[in-house]
């Protein structure tokens, strides 16, 4: 066999030479390019490394062909030479003519286009068959990834005129392959549950067809090794250690074993807790900063949390780049370590410039007046980040992205970037909703929350229901000053017929006009005011009830004007004004007519919402509320018809709108919810996204604990109780509240409703 070899080697090699002394030494006068069918002449010659009128010498015949060759487009070259003429003969390599998938499910076409794009195997490109060799290894690659080892693939090539080919892929993908067991070996502190619940790989559960949690990755498995070392770390156990891991998977691909081999070491305490480098800040104030103390538990966490808090407040001074770096000197004899924060706070950075970009409609001066972070003053990331919040609350922008970079040529100078991308900030809108309580609703509102991207506001409104007919006007300057004082006003004409709500039976006419204004006490806190004088026209029907015959007769009137104050303050730290992750807002206020009004009362509110974000776009709600309203004066008790009422939508799901609480009476027999002069709500809710949609954010779901009561006195022994899930949807038609909710201590007298929803109203 090695002597054959070596004949052929010597029968080619002499070929070669052949040829070469064949072309011998020329001047080209014409070069000829025969074989070509796709690819044009003037594409040979771009790549052709000689000329008309460059000499051809035996060393060119291997330049030419090694430069063909590189382009790809042939499969076979040769050279001739016709008297001063060099003949390029060529046979091209076939184009792919389409590409053909068969039995793919789990992946589609374009995914698998897009792949094999990557490659270098694609429709209307050249066809190479080491290219298609690499199909198996970068399509195995893309179904492990998805847990499919049991991927089987076969390919075919037929060929087609013109010098083309199609390619069919036939594809078997499998079963998903599901992890079995993962151990743990070398855990005495801790058991595997415990360990493993930190894990975001898992055993098939009741979830896993929404989390895939029992599909393996080699990604998750490293994130879920980093979990573990950050759980013994913060308990202390500084020298732990990933021994090793294996992952076997079963011969017939279904099943995958994880083991785990950990050393735990010993369990430390911090001694010492200390300070050192550069202290630009007080040494009394960086150490409230601290998160760990002596004879503590040595925590990872703790201390990772410490850094980060003196280096952002290094960063209000201006150290912008400031570095604090956890050293530890561990006693192995005491089982003890002594950490210190060295502080390297760098060089003081100046803001340069402030620019914003994308900001085609609003006005500059809209968008700079959010600015916390001031040009020319030194660098905050408290400030620039605060400005970043503020920008997205507005509610002008889909989006905003930040930037810091440093100003090339100087090492204290930095400029900040905020890229807006802006959305429609008026709304010309009539349509149609629907909800449980008021049936059929009918609305039209014209709305421009950026006037000529002044950022002042004005609304019309019209809506229209069995329960409601409403118009209203109203205007809003937020920055009436620019300190930010707010400027307002409102006019409305309102009619309601309270029995379509389930409530007693009268309707109200109304008129009113309020004139308002906020200031803001600092970044968080507003102060609001506001004056009202409102008109209220009262009708009754055969069936209105004794209490509302009683106020009538005690009055002696059925139309009021009243006129008063009101005064509100709200602490808001949340991150956005649509559903928001994280922070908190507050709100207290309270009302009074004045003495002059026929109607004397005054109510006083309060509500409390706590966002917390949790991990994989999990977030946690607490919700509160009371509320109490009265009479002094000449009006005994609060006019009825400014009752607080409670269940359904906003207090407690899962009883029917507004039914909780006193009931009215009609000749003395009990009949309608009649509301109360006191209300006490609460709420937990976990919200989460919609499984298989997790990138969908206007949609998301929830489970809730609702609780509350309307009662004459705050009372908790008349608390009720439902729990449920819910969905809400922020749909190009309007806002969709949809719940399902069991009522748990229900009398036999509450009206329950376990399905509730609204359409075309907001939540």
């Amino acid at each position: 066999m090695k002597f054959k070899k070596r004949i052929c080697i010597f029968w080619l090699f002499l070929s070669f030479c052949q040829t070469v002394s064949a072309l011998g030494d020329f001047v080209i006068k014409d070069i000829k390019i025969n074989g070509l069918q796709r690819i044009s002449v003037g594409t040979v010659f771009n790549y052709m490394p000689v000329n008309v009128g460059d000499r051809f010498t035996p060393e060119s015949t291997n330049t030419v062909i090694k430069a063909l060759f590189k382009t790809g487009f042939f499969k076979d070259i040769s050279l001739e030479r016709e008297d001063s003429t060099l003949v390029v003969n060529v046979v091209e390599r076939p184009s792919i003519a389409k590409i053909l998938f068969e039995g793919n499910k789990d992946i589609s076409k374009e995914d698998l286009s897009k792949a094999l794009k990557k490659i270098g195997l694609s429709e209307g490109k050249v066809f190479d068959q080491q290219v298609l060799d690499k199909v198996e290894q970068e399509l195995s690659r893309q179904y492990f990834s998805r847990g499919k080892y049991g991927l089987k693939i076969k390919t075919e090539v037929a060929n087609l005129t013109r010098n083309r080919v199609g390619i069919k892929i036939e594809i078997s993908e499998g079963r998903v392959a599901k992890i079995k067991q993962i151990n743990i070996v070398g855990n005495n502190a801790f058991d595997d549950d415990t360990l493993l619940k930190n894990f975001e790989l898992s055993t098939t559960n009741l979830l896993s067809f929404y989390t895939k949690n029992d599909q393996y990755s080699k990604q998750k498995l490293s994130a879920d090794l980093e979990s573990l070392r950050s759980y013994y770390l913060d308990r202390g156990y500084i020298n732990f250690n990933v021994e090793s891991t294996q992952v076997a998977i079963t011969p017939d691909k279904k099943d995958i074993y994880v083991t785990i081999n950990i050393k735990e070491g010993s369990v430390y305490t911090l001694e010492k807790v200390k300070l050192a480098g550069n202290l630009v800040v007080g040494p009394e104030e960086l150490i409230k900063l601290v998160k760990v103390g002596p004879s503590e538990t040595f925590s990872r966490k703790n201390a990772t949390e410490t850094s980060k808090a003196i280096s952002d407040r290094i960063g209000d001074e201006g150290y912008a780049f400031a570095n604090v770096n956890m050293v530890p000197e561990i006693n192995e004899a005491k089982k003890t370590v002594d950490m210190t924060f060295f502080i390297d706070p760098g060089k003081r950075v100046y803001v340069r410039r402030i620019n914003v970009s994308g900001n085609s409609k609003t006005r500059d001066e809209v968008v700079r007046r959010e600015m916390r972070q001031l040009e020319s003053a030194l660098a905050s990331s408290s400030k620039i980040e605060r400005s970043k919040t503020r920008l997205e609350r507005l509610g002008y922008f889909e989006s905003v992205n930040l930037e810091t970079p440093p100003v090339t040529g100087s090492a204290d100078q930095i400029d900040v970037n905020y890229s807006v991308v802006e959305k429609a900030s008026g709304n010309l809108s009539a349509g149609v909703g629907f909800s449980q309580v008021q049936g059929i609703v009918l609305n039209a509102n014209i709305s421009q929350d950026n006037i000529f991207g002044t950022g002042k506001r004005l609304n019309l409104a019209f809506n229209n229901s069995s329960f409601l007919t409403q118009y209203q006007i109203g205007f809003l300057d937020p920055y009436f000053t620019a300190d930010g004082v707010s400027l307002g006003y409102n006019l409305g004409y309102t009619t309601r017929d309270a029995a379509q709500v389930n409530l007693t039976n009268y309707t109200t006419d109304v008129i009113n006009a309020d004139f308002n204004f906020g200031i803001p006490l600092n970044e968080f806190d507003r102060l609001q005011f506001n004056s009202e004088i409102k008109r209220t026209r009262l009708k009754t029907t055969v069936n209105t009830s004794d209490q509302i015959r009683d106020f009538l007769t005690q009055e002696g009137d059925d139309a009021f004007v009243t006129f008063g104050p009101s005064i509100g303050w709200t602490h808001d730290t949340l991150n956005r004004a649509i559903f928001p992750d994280h922070g908190q807002q507050q709100r207290l206020s309270g009302l009074i007519t004045l003495p002059t009004s026929d109607l004397q009362y005054f109510k006083i509110s309060y509500k409390h919402q706590l966002y917390f974000p949790l991990a994989r776009d999990f977030t946690f709600r607490l919700q509160g509320e009371a509320a109490y309203g009265s009479g002094y004066g000449k009006t005994k008790d609060l006019p009825f018809f400014e009752n607080y009422f409670a269940g359904g939508f906003g207090s407690v799901r899962g009883y029917n709108t507004n039914t909780l609480g006193p009931r009215d009476t009609i000749n003395g027999v009990r009949n309608r919810p009649f509301g109360g002069p006191s209300k006490l709500t609460a709420n937990a809710e976990l919200f989460f996204p919609v499984p298989f949609l997790p990138d969908i954010k206007s949609v998301r779901l929830g489970a809730f604990f609702d609780a509350g009561t309307v009662s004459k006195s705050f009372n908790t022994g008349d608390l009720r109780y439902s729990a449920g899930l819910s969905g809400e949807w922020l749909s190009p038609f309007g806002a969709l509240a949809v719940s399902a909710a069991v009522p748990l201590n229900a009398s036999p007298l509450d009206d329950k409703r376990v399905f509730q929803f609204n359409f075309g109203q907001n939540f």
